[in-house]
């Protein structure tokens, strides 16, 4: 049976804190040995830690530490969207202030208020005229087929409101909409 994964577009430090967080108070598991700025483990080590998680479903952190080509997070995204053993529900699109970036069109997205909006943030949470959103660690995906993929401010920022110490509730409310979606799309399949 696949596991269910999550992949969120960032790893450093705040973002760790706000990940676990966020998975502790949806009843997942978040992959803490995949936080890092760059990502530190491949895409197939990280799998391996997925494969022994206890239960769904897992968060795992991607990070290319800002550099606007392909770097160590997308190639992990690569590797993990790729793998017959996992099942991506979802990506948490991080945005940042990179230049020279493509940018990936995000289904909806969470901002700074936790209200779900339908254009792009940007790295404060503030909703933008696209629906393109811009950071390091998100061009990849416009190469595969992702079930749903949303926008998202600085994680364990946005001046505070998304800090670890309060909950992270943009990223607990990011996740919980991935697993919303989810469930109305297995409960449809059964009928």
């Amino acid at each position: 049976m696949k596991r269910r994964v999550i992949l969120v577009t960032d790893g450093d430090i705040n973002a760790r804190r706000a990940v676990e967080m966020a998975t502790a108070r949806v009843g997942g598991r978040c992959i803490s040995r995949s936080a890092g700025n760059p990502t530190p483990l491949s895409g197939e080590e990280i799998i391996e830690l997925v494969k022994i998680a206890k239960y769904d479903p897992v968060i795992v952190m991607v990070d290319d530490k800002g550099n606007p080509n392909q770097g160590q997070g997308e190639q992990v995204i690569e590797e993990i969207l790729k793998s017959e053993e996992i099942e991506v529900l979802g990506v948490i699109a991080v945005a940042s202030n990179t230049e020279g970036v493509d940018g990936v069109a995000v289904d909806f997205s969470i901002n700074s208020k936790g209200e779900k909006v339908e254009n792009a943030v940007n790295k404060c949470g503030t909703e933008t005229n696209s629906k393109v959103l811009y950071g390091d660690t998100v061009d990849v995906l416009n190469k595969y087929k992702v079930p749903v993929i949303v926008g998202i401010g600085d994680i364990g920022k946005m001046n505070g409101k998304d800090d670890s110490k309060i909950g992270a509730p943009i990223l607990t409310k990011a996740i919980e909409e991935i697993l919303r979606m989810n469930k109305q799309g297995d409960s449809n399949e059964s009928i």
